[in-house]
């Protein structure tokens, strides 16, 4: 048996190697590294495949939710409703700005934002929320939209861990995860669902107007050439991770497919075990598993994650501090409401091994292990 992996890119690189390695090679023959024709034809493809207007590609996912932030014209003080449990970068861009990040609490069984928490936390100076669709399971976003337009709310959402899942409403209309808001922001971080060789983003609207100022501030606010209508960044996707992400991207489906196939295999084995809560299905969405998280009860998260690891499991703690205990925002974020779930959850979740390279035989171990631990 091979060694574990948290994330096995190498094997899932072998697996496409030669489509891979001839994009890279018509780069550097090309050696149009910024702005080649990769990058528009992923853009092209991507939102093709989401069904949204406009992609916009950029250097990361963080500086996709700051440019969504920055298209918006907001004013600073204003404030914007995030997730407590979650990455730093959706709060993290808020405070950058200028804006006052509003922190709320998640639902102990989804990981996410809700409506009544979301609504709770609405002041006279709120102007948007950000759903995080955590792990890659969906939010509640018919629930979410409903409460932006009673509010006159941006929806900015944060598809970075769950881009290609589906989104079903209650009339039975489709969509995709990050084209359901008024803008979607997106990661391609090497581990992510659909990841590229290096750092990547890429931001989607419907809104015609929102993209071309998006497109703007993300090119030095330039419109023109040379001629800067408003103060912006630099941020792109350079032409070898476009060439890298448009082989990638005929690949979401089934990637997404091994993913739920392995979370299957955990949560049979692993639901009847006293002391672990497996991770739940909202009915809403598809869930990607871009993390396959348990809850570990009466303290022993701690002492689980040492013993995998004793035995070469890897097992990672996202996230161990929620963001209302993080020093960065002490002095500037405002707690919407009552943030136990948070709270709770950073003491209990523990992320085992999940990428498409899984084999049945490794799973078979990490769950004959988890199964040792909890009958020692």
């Amino acid at each position: 048996m091979e060694n574990i992996q948290m994330v096995d890119l190498k094997n899932q690189y072998k697996k496409i190697k030669k489509d891979i390695d001839q994009a890279i090679k018509e780069v550097i023959d090309s050696t149009q590294f910024i702005k080649g024709h990769q990058v528009n034809e992923f853009a092209d493809n991507l939102s093709k495949y989401l069904g949204v207007k406009h992609v916009i590609p950029c250097g990361n996912g963080t500086d996709a939710l700051q440019i969504a932030l920055m298209s918006l014209n907001l004013k600073p003080s204003d404030e914007i409703i995030c997730p407590a449990f979650t990455f730093i970068s959706s709060a993290e861009v808020i405070g950058l700005l200028g804006y006052r990040p509003v922190l709320v609490d998640v639902d102990y069984n989804s990981f996410n934002v809700t409506k009544k928490n979301i609504e709770q936390a609405i002041s006279v100076k709120t102007k948007a929320i950000i759903p995080v669709h955590l792990f890659g399971q969906g939010c509640e976003m018919e629930e979410i939209m409903k409460i932006a337009q009673k509010y006159d709310l941006f929806v900015i959402e944060d598809t970075a861990q769950a881009l290609g899942s589906d989104y079903t409403f209650s009339n039975g209309e489709k969509k995709k995860l990050g084209t359901i808001g008024t803008i979607g922001c997106t990661s391609f971080f090497p581990s992510k669902n659909l990841g590229c060789y290096g750092d990547g983003g890429a931001i989607m609207t419907n809104d015609d107007n929102l993209a071309e100022n998006i497109k703007m501030i993300s090119n030095h606010g330039m419109k023109e050439k040379y001629h800067h209508k408003v103060l912006g960044v630099n941020s792109r996707l350079d032409s070898l991770q476009a060439a890298i992400l448009n082989i990638k991207l005929k690949h979401l489906d089934s990637y997404i497919i091994s993913r739920r196939t392995a979370a299957k295999i955990y949560t049979d084995a692993l639901k009847d075990i006293k002391g672990l809560i497996v991770p739940t299905e909202e009915k809403c969405s598809i869930h990607s598993y871009h993390q396959y998280t348990l809850k570990v009860l009466d303290d022993k998260r701690d002492e689980l994650k040492q013993y995998l690891n004793d035995n070469n499991i890897p097992a990672m703690i996202y996230y161990p501090v929620p963001l209302h205990k993080q020093e960065a925002f002490l002095q500037i974020a405002r707690q919407g409401n009552d943030l136990s779930c948070s709270e709770k959850l950073s003491k209990e979740v523990l992320s085992l091994p999940m990428h498409t390279e899984l084999t049945k035989e490794q799973q078979d171990f990490i769950i004959s292990k988890i199964k040792e631990f909890f009958n020692k």
